[in-house]
C-alpha cells in the first residue's frame, strides 16, 4: 500500500528558532509557527511545532524571527515521551525539509524571500531569483557543513558578469 507524509504549512513565527547541537554536534533549531484557518465564521489559530536538522536548522536560526512570515515544507512526526509525572504522552511536530522566507525584505530594492532546502550535497546552489516580490534566493542546501561564514549563499564581487545571472 502506497502512504504519502507530507506537510506544507504557511504562517507566523511565534518565536525566534532556539538552536542547539546534539552530543554528536547536529544543529536542531525548534520553532512554532501559527497557521490560520477557517473555522465556520470565525479564524483559529493553530500552533504547528517545528523542527530543522542541520544546514536548515543553521539557516533558520540565521534568518528567521519573531513574525516572519514563512513557508514551511517538511513531514509529521510524532514521538514518544514521559513526562515529569511520570505520564506517557505524544509529541506532534513538523520535521522541515524546505523553508521559504516570504516577507518583503526591509532593505533597498531587494527580493522578496529565500529559501532553504535540505538536499544532496553534490547540487549546486540554484537561481538567484528577480528582484519583486516573492523572489529572493532559492537554492538547495548540503546537509553538511562546510565554508567558513556565508557558506551556502551567493559570492559577494568574485567575479560575476551579467552572463552568470541566470535570467
Amino acid at each position: 500500500m502506497a502512504s504519502l507524509n507530507k506537510i506544507i504549512l504557511i504562517g507566523r513565527l511565534t518565536a525566534d528558532p532556539e538552536l542547539r547541537y546534539t552530543p554528536s554536534g547536529a544543529p536542531v533549531a525548534n520553532f512554532t509557527v501559527a497557521v490560520d484557518r477557517k473555522f465556520s465564521k470565525n479564524d483559529e489559530t493553530d500552533f504547528i511545532p517545528i523542527v530543522a536538522w542541520r544546514r536548515l536548522a543553521e539557516i533558520c536560526n540565521e534568518f528567521l524571527h519573531k513574525g516572519k512570515l514563512v513557508s514551511i515544507e517538511g513531514r509529521l512526526q510524532t514521538r514518544s515521551y514521559e513526562d515529569r509525572e511520570g505520564q506517557r504522552r505524544k509529541a506532534f511536530e513538523v520535521v522541515a525539509d524546505d523553508m521559504q522566507m516570504l516577507d518583503r525584505g526591509t532593505g533597498g530594492g531587494g527580493g522578496g524571500g529565500g529559501g532553504a532546502r535540505r538536499s544532496a550535497p553534490s547540487q549546486a546552489p540554484a537561481a538567484v531569483g528577480s528582484s519583486g516580490g516573492g523572489g529572493g534566493y532559492d537554492r538547495n542546501y548540503d546537509s553538511g557543513g562546510g565554508g567558513g561564514a556565508g557558506a551556502g549563499f551567493p559570492p559577494g564581487d568574485d567575479n560575476l558578469g551579467i552572463d552568470d545571472i541566470p535570467f
